[in-house]
């Protein structure tokens, strides 16, 4: 199994920043791919961003973000962090670390969720 603890969220106002950081713990041998996705009151989760865990891995952004959230990842820590910059209203969610996970002989995927954690952009 794989644990993901989140942290970082909270409360800040429209045009100022938040970090998150995602820490995956237990059976990580495999995980090829870490992301983050949110969900808002009354929408579907949806993806933020994604980074693959490979050196010069490819990184995948939701066109809503684009140009103001950057993730990283350290591999060395197995942790991915979310960069949050000029934030608006809309960026309001719970946001939830999600981590891919190849399980050998059968190359089958498994995928993992954090608990969450709220961000409210609201001056």
């Amino acid at each position: 199994q794989v644990q993901l603890v989140e942290s970082g969220g909270g409360l800040v106002q429209p045009g100022g920043s938040l970090r998150l950081s995602c820490a995956a713990s237990g059976s990580i041998f495999g995980i090829y791919k870490m992301g983050w996705y949110r969900q808002a009151p009354g929408k579907q989760r949806e993806l933020v961003a994604a980074t693959a865990m490979t050196s010069g891995g490819s990184t995948d952004y939701a066109d809503s973000v684009k140009g103001r959230f950057t993730i990283s990842r350290d591999n060395a820590k197995n942790t991915v962090y979310l960069q949050m910059n000029s934030l608006k209203p809309e960026d309001t969610a719970v946001y939830y670390c999600n981590a891919e996970k190849v399980v050998m002989p059968t190359f089958q995927s498994s995928t993992y969720w954090g608990q969450g954690t709220q961000v409210t952009v609201s001056s």
